[in-house]
This record gives C-alpha cells, sequence and structure tokens, in this order.
C-alpha cells in the first residue's frame, strides 16, 4: 500500500524485497525470470535492482527526447516477450470499461466472476461481430 501521490518507480525497490520474500514463502524461484516493465521504469538503478535480485530486466528503453540515440552498448530487451504484456495490458483496458467491475459493485465472488463472463463475452461480441 502506498499513497496515491507516490511514483511507481520509488516504490520498485519495496516492491521487489516483497516479491522475493513471497516467493521464499511459496517456494517459487525468481532465478532467471523476465520481469517486464514499461519505459517509466528504465533507469541504471532499477535495472541493477533487478539484476541483483536474480532476475533479467526487460524494460523498454525510454528515448526521453532525444534526437539521436543513446551511445554505448544497447540495453537488453526482448521484444516477444514484451508483447504478451502489452496484451495483458490491453486486456484490462477492456476490462475497466465496465463500471461495475472497475468499481466492484458485487461483494459475492460468484456474481463478479459472471460480470467479469459477461464483460468479455460483451468485448468478444463487439470485436468479431463489428467486421
Amino acid at each position: 500500500m502506498a499513497p496515491v501521490n507516490e511514483a511507481d518507480t520509488v516504490l520498485l525497490p519495496e516492491g521487489l524485497k516483497g516479491l522475493k520474500r513471497v516467493a521464499k514463502l511459496t517456494g517459487l524461484v525468481l532465478e532467471g525470470a523476465y520481469l517486464n516493465l514499461d519505459g517509466g521504469f528504465d533507469s541504471k538503478a532499477n535495472r541493477k535492482a533487478i539484476f541483483n535480485a536474480g532476475m533479467i530486466p526487460n524494460i523498454k528503453e525510454n528515448p526521453r527526447h532525444r534526437t539521436s540515440p543513446k551511445r554505448g552498448r544497447k540495453r537488453w530487451f526482448n521484444a516477444v516477450i514484451h508483447a504478451l504484456r502489452e496484451r495483458v495490458e490491453r486486456t484490462f483496458a477492456w476490462e475497466d470499461k465496465f463500471k461495475r467491475l472497475l468499481l466492484r459493485f458485487e461483494h459475492i465472488q460468484q456474481r463478479h466472476y459472471g460480470m467479469k463472463l459477461m464483460a468479455y463475452t460483451l468485448i468478444n461480441v463487439r470485436r468479431f461481430c463489428s467486421a
């Protein structure tokens, strides 16, 4: 939990500590896992923190209003893995268009799940029947 005026990039080191703690409790191995983040997290400190946690940072480089490419070795970035993240984000954005799901009016889990199924059905009907 954090205040709403706190930037996500500032919360990354504490979030990594929490992720490592949960992984240790559950027996999940983070060594060699990819951590996909958007360009807002592109900094030397964040990449180093992720690398020190035993994971591989997959962060799209933020050009920061550059007109020419940055000198030196290019940062490692796997666009195929990042494309999957963009699909997931797009799906969440489609889901957020439904106010009933966004504000969670349904307190009973089965009803909320049913509303999600109806929302995804409407998303698919709009997508495939409008063409």
